[in-house]
């Protein structure tokens, strides 16, 4: 079926503003203007947006609030026995205090020795790569440190997960618009569309893929085809198609109607 992009415009136009996000795990970003903290306030809510989405922002907010008003310090400054104490009984679905801990140590690391996560990221990352993945698969690896554990917060890029959680961190971080606040110095026509049930349900009503899996192999096949008609930000449309079908306001089914009649 061929990408009506202007059914998908008018789609975006309605829906990608600051009001449709709550409740969205994306919202917290907004309370931190110093790009330092927002990008691990950013990384701790969207490893945890998985569940229902009362439970996340429970969660989501739990955590920050341990770290108080500045993550970056907070971490940069605190000694790791005291993150894994402030971490103990902390329970997230199938997330363990242990793996938070973990992953908090992880960002600790991170900020030493990079400065930042964004300057971790970019050290994996070359402008020849097609996609943001092999650099993903670099910063992963380097939050999970030398032991590479399993981390329920962390799926490895390199095992066809479609990583749909750190592709929608990548989304907040390296585009700018009224929802995603940006921040980082990553190109948006890199980014991979973040997968999931729901997204892989209307990416097959829409016709841009006919495979079953929601997995890497099929978020790089719906990338491609958004990416030829817009080479410069393949996941432009991803925050209004989720909400077709998520908010009661909107109707998925009327969306396809239309958008096949247009095609």
């Amino acid at each position: 079926m061929k990408i009506n992009t202007a059914v998908l415009d008018n789609l975006y136009t309605e829906l990608n503003r600051r009001k449709y996000v709550h409740p969205d795990p994306l919202e917290v970003l907004y309370e931190y203007p110093d790009v330092r903290d927002m990008e691990i306030a950013g990384l701790i809510a969207a490893c945890l947006a998985y569940g229902r989405v009362t439970q996340i922002l429970i969660s989501v907010r739990k955590v920050l609030g341990m770290l108080g008003s500045s993550p970056y310090s907070f971490l940069l400054e605190t000694d790791t026995r005291t993150i894994a104490h402030m971490a103990r009984g902390f329970k997230h679905r199938f997330t363990t205090d242990g793996e938070l801990f973990s992953f908090l140590s992880g960002i600790k690391n991170i900020l030493h020795q990079y400065g930042s996560l964004e300057h971790c990221f970019l050290s994996y990352y070359t402008e020849s790569d097609d996609t943001i993945l092999p650099a993903l698969t670099g910063f992963v690896r380097s939050i999970r440190g030398d032991g590479g554990r399993y981390n329920s917060l962390l799926p490895d890029p390199s095992l066809n997960s479609a990583c749909k959680r750190l592709m929608l961190y990548l989304r907040w971080m390296a585009r700018h618009d009224a929802v995603d606040p940006g921040g980082w110095h990553i190109p948006a026509g890199k980014l991979i569309i973040p997968l999931d049930v729901h997204m892989h349900r209307i990416s097959t009503l829409l016709g841009l893929t006919a495979r079953k899996q929601a997995d890497m192999r099929t978020a790089l096949e719906i990338t491609g085809a958004f990416k030829s008609v817009n080479t410069n930000d393949p996941v432009k449309y991803d925050f209004a198609l989720t909400r077709l079908g998520i908010r009661q306001d909107t109707d998925l089914k009327s969306f396809i109607e239309k958008y096949g009649k247009a095609a």
